[in-house]
């Protein structure tokens, strides 16, 4: 694995009492999530598939999802967590996605417990789960390729998300934990966080919870800590506030004849200029 420049994501959870992460999925949303003052950044499948036009649907492959999250990390002083959906595929699939992943410098990935190929969560049909005992060896598999000890795994339950009721999320999260999970994802389409907070509630904490707050966002981060809440991922909120700025933009440039109406409100072209470090370059040439 190389030499590391920034904190790894464990570093990170360890030094801070809540983190706070934002969906990206290419460098320059990093580099805008840092400059926000966000704790980390999530290469969201979601989003790097959305910016090559296809679904969430495991249609892109590892290595294209490794070339978003290596880029991003590239430019960024704060860590970078993967997400890898189901792993690619079996085992070995997996073990290889460690391999790879920790040789690009990430330093924390996330896996879900659905079969492969997946679906995204939102979508009402295509969900299915891996029974409990394969994503264990899936999860043991990771852990015993894993080659660095600040390398850190998230393990993703869909149950909620499939239907099924907390206490099977749950007894999920405690067999992913006892595989070497170092932290386990709650993730539910509800529009409120009572599932979560039911879920909080029957856990013991014996290893972090995350949160991804899409479908129930008026929960503060202050509530989310004092639930018991280590990490939130605002995991497509900066793809859908682009999408909806671009048409907007675009729209308003077409309807107008010319684009005096938006320049007031988007960045300057020397704002682009300082995001790419374009003066550090220059001294290169001196």
């Amino acid at each position: 694995m190389q030499r590391l420049t920034y904190p790894s994501f464990r570093t990170v959870l360890e030094e801070r009492a809540f983190v706070r992460v934002a969906g990206v999925n290419h460098a320059l949303g990093g580099l805008l999530a840092e400059e926000a003052g966000c704790d980390a950044v999530w290469s969201s499948s979601l989003e790097v598939s959305a910016c090559r036009g296809v679904p969430d649907a495991s249609i892109l492959t590892m290595s294209e999802y490794l070339e978003a999250a290596a880029n991003i990390q590239k430019v960024l002083q704060i860590p970078v967590v993967a997400d890898c959906d189901t792993g690619y595929g079996g085992t070995m699939n997996v073990a290889h996605m460690m391999h790879e992943y920790e040789a690009a410098g990430i330093t924390a990935v996330c896996l879900e417990d659905k079969r492969f190929p997946k679906m995204n969560s939102f979508v009402g049909t295509g969900q299915h789960l891996l029974d409990t005992g394969e994503f264990t060896t899936k999860i043991s598999v990771a852990k015993r390729a894993q080659t660095s000890p600040e390398t850190f795994f998230i393990a993703r339950t869909e149950a909620l998300i499939v239907g099924q009721p907390v206490a099977e999320a749950l007894e999920r999260c405690r067999a992913y934990a006892d595989s070497g999970a170092d932290a386990v994802l709650i993730h539910s389409k509800a529009k409120t966080r009572d599932q979560i907070m039911a879920f909080l509630d029957g856990w013991d904490f014996r290893v972090p919870v995350v949160v991804v707050p899409t479908t129930y966002p008026d929960w503060q981060i202050d509530e989310m800590r004092a639930a018991g809440v280590s990490v939130v991922i605002y995991a497509n909120q900066g793809l859908r506030a682009t999408v909806a700025a671009l048409r907007d933009t675009y729209a308003a440039i077409l309807r107008h004849g010319d684009s005096t109406i938006v320049e007031g409100s988007i960045a300057s072209v020397r704002d682009i200029f300082d995001l790419q470090r374009l003066a550090e370059w220059q001294k290169l040439e001196v």
